[in-house]
């Protein structure tokens, strides 16, 4: 029967080895992915949720303030209609990849080699870390195009914004309001036989004064920094996956060069086995 001393010190070596284990898996873990991934969703659902609500609106304002007639905006709202579809394919792929390329980073990290001694790479393994690494790269010239993309209609929206905040200061009052106007035409949203395409003065203000200009312009902002945040994530993300990519090269290396080693000491035991052999038969 075991004395509680006994038992206490069982209880401690229990607790250690629980601690060590949590140590190990915590080494396990690729920060580095980690952070990119989080990075990552974290972008994609700002610029997709927020991108999507601000498109509406802003079908809203062109449809009761810029173009009242249906045929003159009809392209457009088709065109914002399958940028709101591709918005749903985007959220789901980078859903997806995100995960793939954590768990990338789960398998090539350093510590993972550590936790399982018989760890070893094949051709096909770095083929497939090859790959990530040029499709990331690729993902990451087109979320560039995404993030421009992204700050033109922050900036039209500004414009607005700030020719409406130009009609409310002193100078516009020495002059006539009504000659203060946003065409929306010019940009080339809207063709240039819609009706009014326009707005002046009280009506200009009292656009900016909506609710759906308020919530578009400041979402279109946050979209935009989603897409930054987006592509910041993609280049930790080449960074991380370069990395790995050359730590499987220099393993498959390490185990190739441990494999001749192995082999040219086992000759050469052989050898002297031998060599001892005839010495004995001639004794």
């Amino acid at each position: 029967m075991e004395t509680p001393s006994e038992e206490n010190q069982d209880q401690r070596e229990d607790k250690r080895g629980c601690f060590e284990c949590c140590i190990k898996c915590l080494g396990g873990v690729p920060y580095a992915s980690l952070v990119a991934t989080i990075l990552c969703f974290s972008g994609v659902a700002l610029f997709c949720g927020c991108g999507h609500v601000a498109l509406t609106g802003t079908v809203t304002i062109l449809e009761t303030h810029f173009s009242k007639v249906t045929t003159d905006h009809a392209m457009l709202t088709d065109v914002i209609q399958l940028m709101q579809y591709v918005i749903y394919g985007i959220a789901s792929f980078f859903f997806l990849y995100g995960i793939i390329l954590l768990a990338e980073g789960f398998y090539t990290t350093s510590a993972v080699k550590e936790l399982h001694s018989e760890f070893k790479t094949t051709i096909c393994g770095r083929c497939i870390s090859g790959m990530f690494v040029f499709l990331t790269y690729i993902l990451g010239v087109a979320w560039l195009g995404v993030f421009g993309f992204s700050a033109v209609p922050v900036f039209l929206f500004y414009n607005m914004w700030s020719t409406c905040a130009t009609m409310k200061t002193t100078m516009a009052n020495l002059t006539n309001i009504d000659t203060i106007c946003v065409d929306v035409r010019q940009y080339g949203i809207i063709p240039w036989n819609a009706t009014p395409g326009k707005a002046c003065g009280s009506t200009l203000g009292d656009i900016c004064n909506t609710s759906e200009f308020y919530l578009s312009y400041h979402l279109y902002i946050v979209a935009c920094a989603g897409a930054g945040a987006t592509v910041i994530a993609l280049i930790h993300f080449l960074m991380i996956l370069s990395a790995n990519w050359a730590y499987l090269k220099d393993a498959s290396q390490m185990h190739a060069y441990q494999d001749i080693k192995m082999k040219e000491e086992r000759e050469l035991q052989d050898i002297t086995s031998r060599s001892k052999e005839c010495l004995n038969s001639y004794t």
